[in-house]
C-alpha cells in the first residue's frame, strides 16, 4: 500500500476526501454557501470524535463558523445531524435541518427547506432521507418520517408521512382564475364602461 493510500485511510484522509467530494458537488467553488456549511459540519463531526485536547479548540472554532453560516447564509446544519456523502445545498437561505435528522448520500436540498421535528417535547423525532433524494424549494418535512431512495419532493410540499423509494410528491396544480372586466358603478357615465368616449 502506498503512502498516499495509507494517508487516505486515516481519519484525516477520510475527512479530506469527504470535503473534496462536497467541493466538487458544489461545482468546485469555494465560495458556495452550501459547501462552506458542509465543510464546517464535516470538521465539527470529525473533531467531536478526537481526544479532548484536540476536540475542544476545533469545536469552539466550528461553533463560531456555524453561527456565521447560520446568520449570514441562513443555513442551519447542526453538528449532530447525520449527513451522508456528497450532499448538495443548491442555494442558501432559509434551510433549517433538525439536529437528529438523517440524510443519505447524493441528496439535494434547495432553498427555504425545513427538515424538522414535531414538538419540543419530542426533540429526538426527526425525518430520515434515503440516498439520492431531491427536495424542492420551500418544502417542509416534519416528524418521524422516512423518504425512500431516489424520491423527489416538489416545491412547497408539506410532508408529514413517509414516502416510498422512487416516489414523486408534488402539491396540486394551481388554479388559474381569469380576471373579470371592470363593471361600471351606479351613476358612472356609460363611456367609462365602454373604455372610450361612449361611441360604438
Amino acid at each position: 500500500m502506498s503512502a498516499r493510500a495509507r494517508f487516505l485511510d486515516t481519519s484525516v484522509g477520510r475527512l479530506l476526501r469527504q470535503v473534496r467530494e462536497d467541493y466538487h458537488r458544489h461545482d468546485a467553488e469555494l465560495t458556495r454557501a452550501g459547501f462552506q456549511a458542509l465543510a464546517v459540519h464535516r470538521v465539527a463531526t470529525w473533531a467531536a470524535e478526537r481526544p479532548r485536547l484536540v476536540a475542544a479548540p476545533l469545536l469552539a472554532l466550528c461553533w463560531v463558523l456555524y453561527v456565521f453560516v447560520r446568520n449570514v447564509y441562513g443555513v442551519e446544519l447542526p453538528r449532530t445531524t447525520k449527513v451522508g456523502r456528497r450532499l448538495r445545498l443548491a442555494h442558501q437561505s432559509g434551510i433549517v435541518i433538525h439536529p437528529h435528522a438523517v440524510i443519505g448520500d447524493d441528496c439535494t436540498i434547495r432553498q427555504n427547506v425545513t427538515i424538522g421535528g414535531v414538538h419540543p417535547s419530542r426533540w429526538e423525532v426527526a425525518p430520515t432521507l434515503g440516498d439520492r433524494v431531491e427536495i424542492g424549494a420551500g418544502a417542509v418535512l416534519i416528524g418521524k418520517l422516512t423518504v425512500g431512495d431516489d424520491a423527489r419532493i416538489g416545491p412547497n410540499v408539506v410532508l408529514t408521512t413517509s414516502v416510498p423509494a422512487g416516489a414523486r410528491v408534488f402539491v396540486p396544480q394551481p388554479r388559474v382564475i381569469l380576471a373579470q372586466p371592470a363593471q361600471p358603478t351606479p351613476g358612472e357615465p356609460l363611456r367609462a364602461a365602454r373604455g372610450g368616449d361612449g361611441r360604438r
